[in-house]
C-alpha cells in the first residue's frame, strides 16, 4: 500500500500558521476534521494528548509525530505540515521541529494501514528525505517525494543479501504505548548503527499489528545482550539468565549507538524472571522514578473508589436535606441511608486498594494479598493514608525478600509458593510490624492529639481555629484529621458549634483548593488530575477530605504543605467571623443552619484560593508531553 493513499493535499499544510505545540496539534486536527478524516474531533485531540502523555512525539531530527489509533478516525490518514522557522515540540533532542506528520489511525485499522504508516517512519531517518520534503514547493512535489522514496525503500530491501554473522550478535525489543511510530523508528535506528558499526543485530517490534520478528529461544541463547527499549509491557521471563539492558524507547531513537556499544561490553543486569510474563521497562528512571510509579499504581487504582464513593456520600447529603443538623444526618430516610450506605462501603476500600496495588507494584501480585491486609489494617487502627502507604511499601519489599530467601528451597516446592508461601509469610510479617510497631504509635499520637486539644479550649478561638483547620488537611481521614473531627463533634455535644464550623472549613478546603488550582493553573496537572479534580468541586462542598488523597499520595512535598496552609486559613478565619455548625458532617447542604454563614462561605473561598495559589507556587510545570 502506498503511503499517499493515506496522505493527501487535502490533508496537506504547507505553512503552519501556529507557533506553539498545542495550537500546532489543533491545527493539524482541524486539517484532519476538514477533510472528513474524523467522526468525532474532540475524541480524536483527547487520543492524541494521551500519546503525548506517555512521551513526546518530538522525536528529533526536526521531526513530529503525533498519532493515534480511535473509533473517532472514519479513514485512516496522515495530516503532514511544516514549519519554515521550527516550532518548539518537546523534541527529544532539545531542537526546532520542522516537519509534522499527525497519523489517525482507525480503531479496526487494516493490517496494511498499520505497516505504511510504520513505513513512513522509518523513511524519516534519511536526512536527504527531510531535506527534500523541507524544500518542497507544492503539495504535488511532497506527495511525489513520498512516492520515490518508498518504490526506492522497497526496491532496496528487495535487493538487499543476506549476510553472515559478523560478531558478536545483539538482540533487541522496541515497544510503545500505541505501536505505531516509536516503536519502529527505535528498530530502524538501532539497526542502522549496528550496519555501520560492523555488528549484528536483530530487533523484535511490538507494535499495533503484533509482534514481529520475534526473538526465538535459539536467538537469545546465543545473543550477547539483549536491548530492551520499551514504554510499555513485554516479555521478559524468557530473557532469564542474559544481560538486559532496559530503557526507555526514547533512548533507541536518540542514542542508539550507545546502547549498542554498552551491549558489546555486556553492561546490564542479568536478568531473572520472575514469573510472570511481562514486565515494563525504566532502568534509567532511577529511585525517585521507580516511588513515583509504584506511587501512581496504588493511586490510579484507588481513585475510582473515592470518586465513585465520595458521589454517593454527597448524594446521600442530598437526599436528605430536610435533616439537616440532626446526628444522623446523611442517614435520615431510606433512600439517604442506601447511599451513603454505598458511598461508606466503597471508601472502605480506598486505602487497601492504595496499598495493595503499591506493594504490587513492586513484588509483583504475590503482593497484593498482604498489601491490602496491611492497608485494613491501617484503617482499623486510624492510621489513615499515610499508614496506607507504609503498608503498601512495606508489603512489596517484604514480598521481594522473601523471593531471595525462597529461591534456596527446591524446586520442587515451586509451585505452592504463590498459594501458600507468599501469602501465609507475607501476611504473617506486614501484620504483625503493622500490629504491633505501626498502629501502637499511631493509637498513642490520636490520643495525644485529643488531650493537647482540649488544652487548647480555654485560649483564643482564632488559634483553636487554625490548628483544627490545619490538622483536617494533614492526612486526610488519618489519625490527625480524626482527632480534630472527633474534637469538633464532642464540642457540638456540649453546645459549641463555633469548633465545629472550623472542623468543617478546614475539612472542605483541601478537595476544593485543589480542584480550584486544576481549574485555574492547568499547567500543573495532567489531563487526568484535571478530570479528578472536576469531582473534587463536588466533595469538597460535600465535607468529603479524601477528594483529595490521590493528588497528596502522588505529590505530598507540594499537596499537603498547600492544603494544610488552606485550611488553617478557613478555620481562623471560620473563628473570627464565629460561624457555629450545629451540624457535624453535610458541607454545603447544612450551611442553611450555620450562623454567619455568608461570612462562613468567604473563610472557606479564602482558604481554598490560598491552597490553589500555593499549589502553583509549589508544583512543578507538567511538561506538555505528559498533559494526557
Amino acid at each position: 500500500m502506498k503511503i499517499t493513499e493515506l496522505i493527501k493535499k487535502d490533508t496537506i499544510i504547507l505553512d503552519l500558521e501556529n507557533t506553539k505545540k498545542e495550537d500546532v496539534i489543533n491545527e493539524l486536527i482541524d486539517k484532519l476534521d476538514e477533510a472528513g478524516r474524523l467522526n468525532d474531533k474532540a475524541e480524536f485531540k483527547k487520543e492524541i494528548l494521551k500519546r503525548e502523555s506517555e512521551g513526546t512525539t518530538g522525536i528529533g531530527e526536526g521531526i513530529a509525530i503525533p498519532h493515534a489509533k480511535t473509533k473517532a478516525v472514519n479513514t485512516p490518514s496522515i495530516a503532514f505540515a511544516r514549519s519554515k522557522d521550527g516550532i518548539d515540540f518537546d523534541s527529544l533532542d532539545g531542537e526546532p521541529t520542522f516537519l509534522f506528520f499527525m497519523i489517525a489511525a482507525s480503531e479496526g485499522a487494516h493490517t496494511d494501514h498499520l505497516k505504511t504508516l510504520q513505513k513512513l517512519s522509518t523513511f524519516l531517518m534519511d536526512e536527504n528525505f527531510r531535506k527534500e520534503l523541507l524544500l518542497a514547493e507544492s503539495k504535488e512535489e511532497i506527495l511525489d517525494i513520498i512516492d520515490k522514496k518508498q518504490i526506492e525503500k522497497e526496491g532496496l530491501e528487495e535487493e538487499k543479501p543476506k549476510v553472515e554473522q559478523k560478531r558478536e550478535r545483539l538482540l533487541a525489543v522496541t515497544a510503545c504505548p500505541t505501536g505505531i511510530a516509536h516503536t519502529y523508528m527505535a528498530a530502524d535506528a538501532l539497526k542502522a548503527k549496528a550496519e555501520k558499526m560492523n555488528v549484528d543485530i536483530k530487533v523484535e517490534t511490538n507494535g499495533s499489528t503484533g509482534v514481529e520478528n520475534r526473538l526465538t529461544d535459539e536467538d537469545i541463547r546465543n545473543a550477547k545482550a539483549i536491548i530492551v527499549s520499551a514504554d510499555t509491557k513485554v516479555e521478559m521471563d524468557r530473557f532469564d539468565g542474559k544481560i538486559v539492558i532496559q530503557t526507555p524507547v526514547s533512548d533507541a531513537i536518540k542514542q542508539p549507538g550507545a546502547l549498542i556499544e554498552r551491549g558489546l561490553v555486556q553492561d546490564g543486569k542479568v536478568y531473572k524472571a520472575k514469573g510472570k510474563s511481562q514486565s515494563s521497562t525504566t532502568e534509567g528512571g532511577g529511585v525517585g522514578k521507580g516511588i513515583y510509579r509504584n506511587l501512581m499504581n496504588g493511586v490510579s487504582n484507588m481513585l475510582p473508589f473515592v470518586v465513585g464513593g465520595g458521589i454517593l456520600i454527597a448524594l446521600a447529603f442530598l437526599f436528605d436535606f430536610n435533616n439537616a443538623g440532626a446526628g444522623d444526618y446523611g442517614s435520615g430516610n431510606e433512600i439517604a441511608a442506601f447511599f451513603n450506605t454505598l458511598g461508606g462501603t466503597a471508601f472502605g476500600f480506598i486505602l487497601p486498594i492504595l496499598a495493595g496495588y503499591i506493594a504490587s507494584s513492586i513484588g509483583d501480585r504475590p503482593a497484593l494479598a498482604p498489601g491490602f491486609v496491611g492497608g485494613a489494617l491501617a484503617a482499623d487502627g486510624n492510621a489513615g493514608f499515610l499508614g496506607a502507604l507504609v503498608a503498601g511499601f512495606l508489603a512489596g519489599y517484604v514480598i521481594r525478600a522473601l523471593r531471595k530467601l525462597f529461591s534456596y528451597l527446591p524446586k520442587s516446592l515451586e509451585g505452592i509458593k504463590p498459594v501458600l508461601l507468599f501469602p501465609l509469610f507475607g501476611i504473617l510479617i506486614v501484620g504483625a510490624i503493622m500490629t504491633f510497631l505501626i498502629v501502637p504509635p499511631v493509637e498513642w499520637l490520636n490520643t495525644g492529639l485529643n488531650d493537647w486539644l482540649s488544652s487548647l479550649g480555654g485560649t483564643n478561638s482564632l488559634l483553636l481555629g487554625l490548628v483544627l483547620g490545619g490538622m483536617m488537611a494533614v492526612d486526610m481521614g488519618g489519625p490527625v484529621n480524626k482527632a480534630a473531627y472527633v474534637f469538633g463533634v464532642a464540642s457540638v455535644a456540649s453546645g459549641n458549634g463555633e469548633i465545629m464550623a472550623s472542623v468543617m472549613a478546614g475539612g472542605m478546603v483541601p478537595p476544593l483548593g485543589i480542584a480550584l488550582a486544576t481549574t485555574l493553573f492547568k499547567d500543573r496537572f495532567t489531563l487526568k488530575e484535571r478530570d479528578a479534580g472536576k469531582t473534587n468541586y463536588v466533595m469538597g462542598l460535600s465535607f468529603i477530605t479524601e477528594g483529595a488523597i490521590p493528588f497528596a499520595a502522588a505529590d505530598p512535598k507540594s499537596v499537603i504543605p498547600s492544603v494544610i496552609v488552606g485550611s488553617a486559613i478557613a478555620g481562623g478565619l471560620s473563628a473570627i467571623f464565629g460561624a457555629s455548625s450545629p451540624a457535624p458532617h453535610g458541607g454545603v447542604f447544612v450551611f442553611p443552619v450555620v450562623t454567619n454563614w455568608l461570612l462562613y462561605i468567604v473563610a472557606i473561598l479564602a482558604g481554598s484560593i490560598a491552597t490553589a495559589i500555593l499549589l502553583k507556587l509549589l508544583k512543578k510545570p507538567v511538561e506538555l508531553e505528559e498533559i494526557e
